[in-house]
């Protein structure tokens, strides 16, 4: 008697108890899904506003006369910083007067957007990405 009291008892309890469990599972799972399938449509959007990104820098770009105004700006630290470390310090054949105030700073930026943007790109996105 006690172990059909206990199988009448113990059944329908044991099978609610598992029946919750798997409700419970099916929830998490279809947030689980919701949250990949957000972050999937996240990755969409951002491969497309990469290729928006790029469309317009090709646009800008696509004409000579558009495309040589950052060589043109760059062309002169270049000849500068080659003169001053290669003719200056490495063969010792002249001196050079160090460049001073706006035009000191611009230069600066200069190198800093050719040699260290991506860099700077990176270092942004993880900043601002923080919670």
């Amino acid at each position: 008697m006690w172990t059909w009291l206990a199988s009448f008892l113990g059944g329908p309890v044991i099978n609610g108890l598992i029946s919750a469990y798997k409700a419970k599972l099916d929830s998490e799972n279809t947030k689980g899904a919701q949250a990949a399938d957000l972050a999937k449509a996240a990755l969409l959007a951002e491969i497309e506003a990469r290729k928006s990104a790029n469309a317009v820098i090709l646009a800008e770009q696509g004409r000579w006369y558009t495309a040589i105004i950052r060589p043109l700006l760059a062309a002169p630290v270049v000849i500068y910083l080659w003169k001053v470390i290669v003719w200056d310090i490495v063969l010792s054949l002249g001196t050079t007067d160090p460049i001073g105030g706006d035009v000191a700073e611009w230069a600066g930026w200069i190198v800093t957007a050719y040699v260290g943007g991506r860099s700077l790109e990176k270092i942004a996105r993880t900043i601002w990405r923080r919670p």
